[in-house]
């Protein structure tokens, strides 16, 4: 039976950079992880064997320290583009360049000491096929927790189900969001290009503000007040998905010892790590496309 060569690409794949600019005795830092992953006329390197289109995983390994030395690490989304935009441009062969970067963030202790945040890792993929870009942010790892002001009652029930209704619980979740700009700059990237600093700290401002303020009746109405206040907020995203996994926290019997759980006096709850509920959803601007992945494991 004849076959055919479906999609496929090539890259390096986590290629860590730390880079550290010195201001004086206070240092800067930035550490990522790079992906880089190639795509275009590379059917006869599968059929043939043929090399001639093939770009080393390693020379894009090292474009990526060059460029960290030569473009600079501002944020990830501009180094991700720099990338991106020198790969297709610079190899016939190559017709798209897609660019995941993780960035871990440092707490600066004094002037050129620093401890690993245990928060959340940022991270943004950058497409490129030589006329359209997208730019996709977000965040993975960002633990929250509310310890009242939770409910979960009223639900669909069969012979199966022994929940009991909550009326005031705990919610918590580690967010898992990945927003996209509605920034397309064309081949050259012209202005005007978003601050994607700035951009990175509101969105998660939003969010954080939009869970401490909402009043949740279920992890879904949670995560549709975070999507929304972002893109009410931030002009520049177009689409925001979240993937939540409910972090439950039961209160623990402990009527066999004599003693009385009550959360009006002060409860001890187990916190469960698995199995646990997964609310995944997409908010998006009024007559935007949904272009992120359902399953954003793959961004």
């Amino acid at each position: 039976m004849p076959t055919i060569l479906g999609q496929n690409q090539y890259g390096k794949a986590e290629t860590r950079v730390v880079k550290v600019v010195r201001d004086g005795d206070t240092h800067h830092i930035k550490d990522l992880s790079v992906s880089v992953a190639l795509s275009g006329d590379m059917d006869e390197v599968h059929y043939s064997g043929d090399n001639a289109n093939v770009l080393p995983t390693d020379t894009t390994k090292n474009t990526v320290y060059a460029f960290a030395k030569e473009r600079g690490t501002e944020s990830a989304e501009h180094f991700g583009i720099e990338l991106a935009r020198h790969f297709v441009t610079s190899q016939e062969s190559i017709h798209r360049a897609r660019v995941r970067i993780e960035e871990y963030a440092w707490e600066r202790l004094a002037g050129h000491s620093f401890a690993r945040k245990g928060q959340e890792t940022r991270v943004a993929e950058i497409t490129y096929d030589g006329a359209r870009w997208q730019v996709v942010s977000g965040l993975k790892d960002l633990t929250v927790l509310n310890s009242t002001d939770s409910e979960f009652w009223g639900y669909a029930k069969d012979r199966y189900t022994t929940l009991k209704e909550e009326y005031d619980r705990i919610l918590a979740t580690d967010v898992s969001a990945r927003w996209r700009y509605g920034w397309d700059g064309g081949p050259d990237g012209p202005a005007p290009t978003p601050d994607w600093n700035r951009s990175y700290e509101e969105a998660r401002r939003h969010i954080l503000d939009a869970f401490a303020g909402t009043y949740s009746r279920s992890l879904q109405q949670t995560l549709y007040a975070m999507g929304a206040r972002v893109v009410d907020h931030c002009h520049e995203i177009d689409e925001i998905r979240f993937s939540l996994p409910n972090k439950h926290h039961f209160l623990v019997d402990l009527e066999p010892f004599g003693l009385t759980n009550d959360v009006a006096d002060g409860a001890v709850y187990f916190a469960a790590d698995r199995p646990y509920g997964l609310i995944e959803a997409t908010v998006l601007r009024d007559g935007a496309d949904a272009r992120i992945p359902v399953d954003t494991t793959t961004l």
